[in-house]
């Protein structure tokens, strides 16, 4: 089945990432994927407050040899409507959500493309809490918030998730756009997971990811009112589908 995947769309919300933009896009059209697998990269900017837009603008025309697509807000909605905008435009054959931020590599794109290439997954989620990757040592109350999280929702959903609040997660074009999504902020995790849950046969993956965290001053945006969304959207979304 790997020749089924020609192209990855790389879905990139972006609020106020004026200053690290061009580092993460960098990355993004430097790694080489295996199998000749293509690049479409999808830039949401969510109505951002600075330059987010002149720099995306300006990478976007010194790399004309890249296939990008550039969508924006008219008014700020959160990372999770972004994402849907991004979603909604996707034409390759498998859709990766990455963040415009520096917590994750891009250049573990193969990593994760690999199940599908392989021919066994449908779904793919990159796991901070499996395997040899580096991990930026940060906040101990984030991390038990996080395994909270995925374990609250294993419990409904019946997976055995290590990180459902990952960024890094994969999917089948016609996976994700089979999917009514609503939440607007970071309440797409639960959603999103407890959605994937419920399709007949689906086949989820898990990989191990390393993780390059940000402090709040370097412009981590997610909250403990995040947190408390999220239980209230692992509930909705499993107990009232």
């Amino acid at each position: 089945m790997s020749h089924e995947i020609r192209t990855l769309s790389i879905v990139i919300p972006a609020y106020n990432e004026g200053r690290y933009i061009h580092r993460i896009l960098n990355k993004v059209i430097d790694v080489q994927l295996h199998g000749n697998v293509q690049k479409e990269i999808i830039l949401v900017n969510d109505c951002s407050k600075d330059d987010t837009e002149e720099a995306i603008l300006e990478f976007v025309n010194a790399h004309p040899e890249h296939t990008f697509q550039y969508l924006k807000h008219e008014v700020n909605q959160g990372k999770g409507a972004a994402l849907r905008t991004g979603i909604q435009h996707a034409k390759g054959d498998v859709v990766i959500i990455q963040d415009a931020d520096l917590e994750y590599d891009p250049y573990e794109y193969n990593l994760l493309l690999k199940p599908f290439l392989d021919g066994v997954a449908d779904v793919v989620y990159g796991s901070r809490f499996i395997g040899g990757k580096p991990h930026r040592i940060l906040f101990f109350w984030h991390t038990i918030g996080n395994k909270f999280l995925t374990f609250l929702s294993n419990m409904f959903t019946n997976l055995n998730l290590t990180d459902m609040e990952t960024c890094y997660k994969v999917f089948r074009r016609e996976v994700i756009q089979g999917i009514a999504l609503k939440e607007n902020r970071f309440g797409f995790e639960p959603e999103v997971t407890s959605k994937i849950a419920r399709i007949p046969n689906i086949r989820i993956y898990e990989v191990g990811i390393s993780y390059y965290g940000r402090t709040y001053a370097e412009g981590k945006k997610i909250n403990w009112k995040d947190g408390f969304r999220a239980i209230y959207c692992i509930l909705k979304y499993n107990l009232f589908p």
